[in-house]
Order: C-alpha cells, then sequence, then structure tokens
C-alpha cells in the first residue's frame, strides 16, 4: 500500500462543460426549477442559468431531477463487510453489544491492501447513490498487534485512496481511541484502534494533516470515539488539535443507554454534560446519535451550536432507538445524515428514515418537508464535513451534481412541482442515473464509469475476508 498520491483521471474523454437540467433544485430550493444550464470550469460550478429553454450545443442533458452532490457525514467502511451477516439473531440477548463482537473480528482480519479494496468497493456503491464527499470515522489505525505500521497513517491512506479511486471527496475523522470502556484497557481488536495516549494520537494525525495539505479533495478532521473509548482528562488534546486548525470534530455520543449508566457511575455526569464540561461542542463539532439525551442535553447541544448526525437505517437494525430528533430540531440544532454501518447505502433512504421515525414515535406526520431532508443531505452534510462550498446548485459551489430518475416504478406519475417529494418519499439509490463530483462525470446511465462493475468488486473484496 503506497502513500498519498494525487488522483487520476479516469477517462480519456473531456468532462462536461455544461448540464442542461430538465429540473434542478436550486436555492432557495422550495420547488425545482425547470430548464437549468448549469455550467462547470473543472470542479467548480461557474454559471447557473434558468429558463434556457433547450440544451445549447455540447452540453449534457439530465432528464429527471438534478440536485446538489449528497454528503453521507458517517461511514465506518469496513463494516460494509457485515451487511447480510449481522442480522439474524443468535439469542434473544442479540444486541448491538454481541452485535459488536463480528464487527471486531472483521477488523481483525484486515490490513492495509484488504481495506483499500474493501473501502474502494464501498465508496463506490456510495458513489452510485448520489454521495459525493463521505465523512470516514476512522479508528482502525494499527496492525493486528496494536503496533504501529512502518508508515503510521497506512490505513488512512487506504482510505483516501479508496476515495479517489471511486470519485469521492473525503472528510478523514481520525479518531482518538483510547480504552476498551470506561476504566478499561483495550482488548482483542480494540488493541488496532489505539495509540497510547492523546500525545501520540495528536502527533501521528499531525503528520497525517501535513500530508494531505495542499489536497482540495481531502479534509482531515478529528474524532473522540464516545467517551466510553476516550478518558475525560485525554478530551482537551482532541478538543484542541481541531480547535486550533479549525478542522470537523466529531464525536458518538448517547448511542447507547449503557453509555449513559457507565458515564454517570463513573464521572457523576451525562455523556452530553461532560463533552460541554471540556469544551467539546461547538459549531465545529458534529455529535453522531444523540439517541437516549436526558435532562438538560438536547439544551446544550443546541446551545453550543452542534450539529446533530442520525444514522436512522444502522439505528433501527442495531436496535440502538429513535433520537429526539424533532426536539432537536427545536431547539435550533442542525440535522444532517449518515449511513454509518452501511445495513443499507440510501441517502434517500435516511432522509425519509427521519421524517418516518418521528411519526412512529410521536404518532403525527409532517415533521419535516422535502426540502428540509434535502437539505439535510446536501448543504448542512457537507458543512458538518469542513467544506462550505458544497451541496449547493450556485455559481462558486463545488461542481457536483446527482441526477434522480423520474421515470422509474417507483417515481413514475410525479408532476415537476412534486418532484422533490418524489426523490425523497419515494426514489432509492437504484434510481440515481448521473452523478458529476468535482466537475468528474462519476456515474453515468447509473453505472461507475471509473470502476465499472462494482457489485462483483463487492462480492469479490468481501468473499476474500
Amino acid at each position: 500500500m503506497s502513500g498519498p498520491s494525487t488522483p487520476t483521471s479516469p477517462t480519456t474523454r473531456p468532462e462536461p462543460s455544461a448540464y442542461w437540467c430538465e429540473l434542478a433544485w436550486i436555492p432557495p430550493g422550495i420547488t425545482p426549477t425547470p430548464n437549468v444550464l448549469v455550467r462547470v470550469d473543472r470542479d467548480r460550478i461557474v454559471g447557473v442559468e434558468p429558463d434556457t429553454p433547450a440544451p445549447p450545443p455540447g452540453a449534457k442533458t439530465l432528464r429527471g431531477l438534478t440536485l446538489p452532490g449528497l454528503a453521507n457525514v458517517h461511514s465506518h467502511a469496513f463494516h460494509r463487510a457485515l451487511r447480510g451477516r449481522t442480522h439474524r439473531a443468535s439469542s434473544e440477548a442479540a444486541s448491538f453489544w454481541t452485535w459488536r463482537t463480528q464487527m471486531y473480528d472483521v477488523a481483525d482480519r484486515l490490513d492495509p491492501d484488504s481495506y483499500l479494496d474493501l473501502a474502494t468497493a464501498t465508496y463506490a456503491e456510495m458513489a452510485l447513490a448520489g454521495v459525493t464527499c463521505v465523512g470516514e470515522f476512522h479508528y482502525l489505525h494499527h496492525d493486528r498487534q496494536g503496533r504501529s505500521y512502518a508508515e503510521p497513517n497506512v490505513m488512512a491512506d487506504a482510505l483516501v485512496a479508496a476515495a479517489r479511486a471511486a470519485g469521492l471527496r473525503i472528510a478523514l475523522l481520525d479518531a482518538c481511541y483510547l480504552s476498551g470502556g470506561i476504566g478499561l484497557p483495550l482488548a482483542g481488536a480494540q488493541r488496532r484502534f489505539g495509540d497510547g495516549d492523546v500525545d501520540r494520537w495528536a502527533d501521528r494525525v499531525e503528520r497525517l494533516d501535513h500530508a494531505y495539505a495542499a489536497a482540495a479533495d481531502v479534509v482531515i478532521g478529528a474524532a473522540i470515539h464516545s467517551v466510553r473509548a476516550v478518558p475525560r482528562d485525554q478530551f482537551a488534546g482532541v478538543v484542541g488539535w481541531a480547535a486550533q486548525r479549525e478542522r470537523p470534530l466529531h464525536v458518538h455520543l448517547s448511542e447507547q443507554r449503557r453509555e449513559n449508566d457507565d458515564c454517570v457511575a463513573a464521572y457523576g455526569v451525562s455523556p452530553t454534560r461532560l463533552l460541554f464540561d471540556a469544551g467539546a461542542l461547538s459549531p465545529r463539532t458534529t455529535a453522531v446519535h444523540a439517541t437516549h439525551l436526558d435532562g438538560d442535553g438536547i439544551g446544550l447541544l443546541a446551545g453550543t451550536g452542534t450539529t446533530i448526525c442520525l444514522c436512522p437505517t444502522t439505528e433501527r437494525d442495531l436496535a440502538d432507538g429513535i433520537a429526539p430528533a424533532a426536539a432537536l430540531d427545536r431547539a435550533g440544532s442542525r440535522l444532517v445524515l449518515g449511513t454509518d454501518s452501511h445495513a443499507v447505502i440510501d441517502m434517500f433512504e435516511e432522509a425519509r428514515a427521519l421524517e418516518h421515525h418521528e411519526r412512529l414515535a410521536s404518532g403525527r406526520r409532517g415533521h419535516w418537508s422535502a426540502a428540509e431532508l434535502l437539505r439535510a443531505v446536501t448543504e448542512s452534510g457537507h458543512h458538518a464535513l469542513g467544506t462550505d462550498d458544497a451541496g449547493v446548485i450556485s455559481a462558486g459551489a463545488r461542481a457536483d451534481l446527482v441526477c434522480v430518475r423520474l421515470d422509474s416504478v417507483r417515481t413514475a406519475g410525479a408532476t415537476p412541482d412534486q418532484a422533490a417529494d418524489a426523490a425523497v418519499f419515494a426514489a432509492t439509490s437504484s434510481d440515481v442515473d448521473v452523478v458529476v463530483a468535482n466537475g468528474v462525470l462519476v456515474v453515468e446511465d447509473g453505472r461507475h464509469r471509473l470502476l465499472g462493475d462494482v457489485a462483483a468488486r463487492l462480492e469479490r473484496t468481501i468473499r476474500a475476508l
């Protein structure tokens, strides 16, 4: 596995410099706009021209609804190997914690080369689903004995190379992971995750950050894995590293009730209060899950401007629970979405699941409009990954476009003014027809132009594990 590299062009054909969109979701994005010409120069949108009645010569026509590129804010790439293998309950006691044992088994099998193969296939599946930037919550750092590789960031390099091969940008959120539970040492596969202490974590991440300092397609961010995996006296080093560089800081928060109970037993406060007291909550912070908040948790998160990343398909697959999303939204928190364990990779399913789960919890419909849910998987999601110039179709933004078919068996019959609702509440990743990321035509006619048969790649890679 080699170190940092620059992306190579996957095709000798010149990329289109203009796209004519039958319908496009452009600011302010309440309903789609017909007949929009989007002009592109390399990786930027340089012009958006509504009321263009027909495609000009040389423009590529996008039939259906064109959206900005989607952001998958929370991913663990290697979890993709678990799909279809962990859903059958082995006992009445099956839970997140029994699933975690199976996840550790996969983590223990990977090396830099197999990680590159698996992540490339996983990210290619994301590209087919319309994702143009992934937030990779990365904690698989070292070899099977917990020793540093000769190149300490070779596993991170594999993730960057995989994203580039698949045509995505990546926010690599390097996770500090130091304990096997509050007051417990790392054990088994967990030894691969730990750097010993926060200073050694920071030294390694600083080296990683330097390697990609000039890369326009990579953001290096930080993560506190959880209050279970990072002792309270080590928080400051992670928080300080991210704050000094103005980088994203992500953290798993209150995914499980046991985490809350253990935190109160050890520190006398909830995980949210513990992070707040350490200065870990801020507008640059994204709290992932926030499923079991207690007392003042909602107020602390909203009051600090902390973004909340929900992962509904994973949270329901693992029986985690339903987060108080509507209450967080009402309090002023920005909501974004991720696919986490990749039980499915489908941002439309994540978006509608946010609404549908709230309906189940409240007995009431209509918490978020299609436009609000689209913002969660576009503009807000990219913001959480440290990229404020993506997620909108406007001049100066990243040249990311996703065209969703409106003539499939799922979406047929929607009128133009209903197109956004059809995309959010009926479409699936299979309806993504064209994806442009950073000005490169990555997906065309529903097929990955750079990597070809992604299903076959996934099959080979996962079977090899």
